[in-house]
């Protein structure tokens, strides 16, 4: 049995996270190809290796947000 299944990727500026021993870092406006049915980000080499530089570099941030945290085992069922 064969199934047609074609991917639509669409270039997208995205917001990447990242989770560096309990703290957040987001990076904005993040080339990438984004599958428009599941939302599933691709980034090229040279983005990966860009991301992981600016990582490393600790430079200050262009700015900070508050980000409310909640724990799910936590909350009512």
């Amino acid at each position: 049995m064969t199934t047609n299944w074609q991917e639509t990727l669409v270039e997208k500026q995205v917001t990447y996270t990242l989770n560096l021993n309990g703290k957040i870092i987001l990076i904005e406006n993040v080339p990438a190809r984004v599958n428009e049915e599941t939302g599933e980000q691709f980034f090229s080499p040279s983005t990966v290796e860009r991301l992981q530089q600016t990582i490393l570099d600790k430079k200050e941030p262009d700015h900070f947000i508050q980000v409310p945290v909640y724990d799910y085992s936590n909350s009512a069922a």
